[in-house]
């Protein structure tokens, strides 16, 4: 089963739903599972996507 996360490519924009604080975030890489984004407020992160479902910004 496909999650929203599998639709992310690398300068798409997105947000943490639990840190907000965070900021804005750009999509690096998607591979395997393992989403970087470079978040505004927090620098690179590596999360995997299992445990968490970015939420997509479209302006």
């Amino acid at each position: 089963m496909r999650s929203l996360n599998d639709m992310l490519e690398p300068g798409m924009l997105v947000t943490h739903p639990t840190r907000p604080d965070w900021g804005l975030g750009q999509v690096q890489s998607n591979i395997n599972g393992r989403v970087t984004v470079n978040f505004e407020h927090e620098g690179k992160v590596v999360l995997m996507s299992d445990h968490v479902t970015l939420q997509p910004v479209y302006r």
